[in-house]
């Protein structure tokens, strides 16, 4: 059933709640990401401080990972995320009410900016709980038979508020501005937490509950290490990520090299949600489980093809098209690796896999920033990005040739295993 029809996961009436809250959360995020870095720049003019943004998350987010792994496994997840939520309103009350002129307008400018990369240490500390916790509950949802879907479905949600979040967000820069901006952020975030209610609490699948931190983290560890398939999909997006980090100087293109302003701005940081988005609904009806190895490869291949033409121009209208076939590319990656992930990793495990996961992709999303920010500093924003680019080929073909297991992957009978479960 699962197989042909493309709204299987659709069905279940939980799993369409999940997803409005994994939208406005992701809508929310990525919109106040985007408002606070243009924010900072527009304060500090360096694009230093756009990487200082990325590695104030990265250090709480990284060092957290593997503890915050252990303990979604130990408690219920419906509970736990809306306790992640409720935190998360902190964050955004918190940036709010830094940018408002009656509270701030004594303050000195390194005093807000300090404040500001505070609220987003705060927020790469919850972020290693949201990601373990959000992946394991959909797997609580649906039945397992349906995971492939599901998947297709949740990473399409991401990508659609991923489109939609930056759009909105530059839009707003321009229309009421970075304060009451964010202030929309914060009631979504309220509204997000009182939609989540609606879906019931979970068991506990971990048989080990009460196990000690060291061998719960070991065993967590042991099992990504010797899943091939798992290990080879996070190594490669986790490159992809670190060195193909043009988006993070998407606020220095925008005004200084296209000068489109910050409605360009939105549109370019939107541009690659919007590739991925539709690339995700066409695999709603077209599974690419089969030779997921080689599919996984060339799409990393042609996103870092893509991010080389978006380093290298000048022209607005072509710097779009790079974005967007780089969200392409992007979706293909994102579903094969979702797939992969939710088929071969056990229940009781999956807060950990999970962890290990953002340790090495969700991580390097802001050590992708830092990065960008310092190769750019120094090496110019140009060089910075075709820099990445052409690293993300070279370990594409690298890997290629040294794993030909990961070359020959195919996740089809895996697939079909699952959906002759009872």
């Amino acid at each position: 059933m699962a197989k042909k029809d493309p709204y299987a996961a659709l069905r279940i009436k939980e799993f369409n709640i999940f997803l409005l809250v994994r939208f406005i959360l992701v809508f929310g995020w990525s919109m106040q990401f985007i408002i606070i870095e243009w924010q900072v720049y527009t304060i500090t003019k360096d694009p230093l401080s756009l990487g200082i943004i990325g590695l104030m998350e990265i250090i709480p987010a990284f060092t957290m990972a593997l503890f915050a792994g252990h303990i979604v496994d130990q408690k219920e997840k419906r509970n736990l995320l809306a306790l992640c939520i409720a935190a998360f309103s902190l964050i955004s009350l918190g940036l709010f009410l830094l940018t408002w002129d009656i509270i701030v307008k004594d303050w000195a400018t390194r005093t807000i900016l300090y404040s500001i990369y505070g609220l987003v240490f705060f927020g790469g500390f919850l972020r290693s709980f949201f990601g373990p916790t959000i992946f394991s509950l959909v797997a609580l949802i649906v039945p397992k038979k349906v995971y492939p879907n599901a998947a297709t479905w949740n990473s399409s949600t991401w990508q659609m508020a991923g489109v939609l979040g930056p759009a909105f967000g530059g839009l707003f820069i321009g229309w009421i501005g970075v304060h009451w901006s964010l202030c929309i952020i914060f009631g979504l975030v309220l509204l997000s937490l009182i939609i989540l209610l609606q879906i019931k609490r979970k068991p506990i699948l971990n048989p080990k509950i009460g196990e000690s931190v060291a061998q719960s983290l070991k065993e967590g560890v042991e099992f990504v290490f010797k899943t091939k398939a798992i290990l080879g999909a996070m190594t490669l997006d986790m490159v992809a990520v670190l060195f193909g980090g043009a988006i993070a100087l998407l606020p220095l293109f925008a005004q200084d090299i296209l000068k489109v302003g910050s409605e360009g701005f939105g549109v370019l940081r939107a541009a690659p949600a919007v590739g991925a988005f539709l690339t995700m609904l066409v695999t709603a009806y077209i599974p690419i489980s089969k030779n997921a190895g080689m599919k996984l490869l060339a799409a990393i291949f042609g996103f870092g093809v893509c991010i080389i033409v978006f380093g290298l121009s000048s022209i607005f209208w072509v710097s779009l098209l790079a974005l967007f076939f780089s969200g392409m590319t992007d979706g293909v990656s994102m579903v094969i690796r979702q797939t992969i992930l939710q088929i071969k990793t056990p229940d009781h495990m999956r807060g950990r896999v999970s962890s290990v996961n953002s340790m090495f992709v969700g991580s390097s999303n802001e050590l992708g920033a830092f990065e960008s920010g310092i190769t750019a500093k120094y090496m110019g924003a140009v060089t910075a990005v075709v820099f990445g680019g052409t690293m993300t080929l070279i370990t594409v073909v690298t890997t290629g040739l040294v794993s030909p297991s990961f070359r020959k992957l195919d996740l089809t009978k895996d697939i079909e295993a699952h959906e002759n479960e009872d």
